[in-house]
C-alpha cells in the first residue's frame, strides 16, 4: 500500500518523506501561490484556477485570496460556496462542504492529525480523518475545524470556536471547545447574531 492509500484510509502515513506526495503538495501549493497572486479584478482567471485545484465544484462560487491548501484534490464545494480571506484546508483527507456555506476569514479546516509519541511523530507520520460540513452554514471568523468533525445543515458556528467534535442540523453552536448553545428557530429570521449568542 503506497503513503498515499494510506493516507486516504485514515491510517498512519508518511507525510514528511514520501516523494509522491511532497510533489503533490508542491503541485497544490504552486496553483495556491498562482491564484493569491491574481489581481482582485481577475475574478474569472480565479475560479478558473480553483476549479484546477479542487476536487469538485458546484455552481459559482468565491474564495477570497490569500488562500491554502495541501492537495486540493480532496476539497469538494458546494453551490454558492464563500470562503473569506486567509481559509487554510489540510484537506490530506476529504474536505466537502455542502450548498450556501459560507466562511468568514481566518479560519481553518484541519484533517491531518499527528502522533501523541514524539518517536512516530518525528518519523514523519501522520493520520488524516475527513470533515464534513452541511448545507445552509455560517462558519464565523477564526474557527478552527479539527479532523474528523461534521457540521450538520442549518447551522451557525460563532467566531472564534474550536470544532472538535460533531455539530447537529439546525443550531448556533460556539465556544473552546465548540458546543451548541441553542436551536435556531423561526424567530431567527428577524435577529442579528449579535442579539442570539
Amino acid at each position: 500500500m503506497t503513503e498515499k492509500e494510506k493516507m486516504l484510509h485514515q491510517m498512519l502515513y508518511d507525510a514528511n518523506y514520501d516523494m509522491e506526495l511532497l510533489k503533490e503538495r508542491e503541485a497544490a501549493k504552486e496553483l495556491c501561490y498562482d491564484f493569491n497572486q491574481l489581481r482582485p479584478s481577475e475574478t474569472e482567471q480565479q475560479t478558473e484556477l480553483l476549479k484546477k485545484l479542487f476536487g469538485k465544484t458546484k455552481g459559482s462560487f468565491t474564495v477570497m485570496a490569500p488562500f491554502w491548501c495541501d492537495y486540493g484534490y480532496n476539497i469538494e464545494i458546494g453551490k454558492n460556496f464563500f470562503a473569506n480571506h486567509n481559509t487554510v484546508i489540510l484537506d490530506c483527507a476529504k474536505v466537502t462542504f455542502g450548498d450556501d456555506v459560507f466562511v468568514a476569514p481566518n479560519c481553518g479546516f484541519y484533517t491531518a492529525g499527528h502522533p501523541i509519541d514524539a518517536d512516530r511523530r518525528n518519523q514523519g507520520l501522520e493520520y488524516a480523518y475527513p470533515i464534513t460540513v452541511g448545507d445552509n452554514v455560517w462558519i464565523g471568523a477564526g474557527v478552527h475545524v479539527l479532523p474528523g468533525v461534521t457540521i450538520g445543515s442549518n447551522v451557525v458556528i460563532g467566531a472564534g470556536s474550536l470544532v472538535n467534535k460533531d455539530i447537529p442540523d439546525n443550531c448556533v453552536a460556539v465556544g473552546n471547545p465548540c458546543r451548541v448553545i441553542r436551536a435556531i428557530t423561526q424567530e431567527d429570521e428577524w435577529t442579528c447574531f449579535d442579539r442570539i449568542v
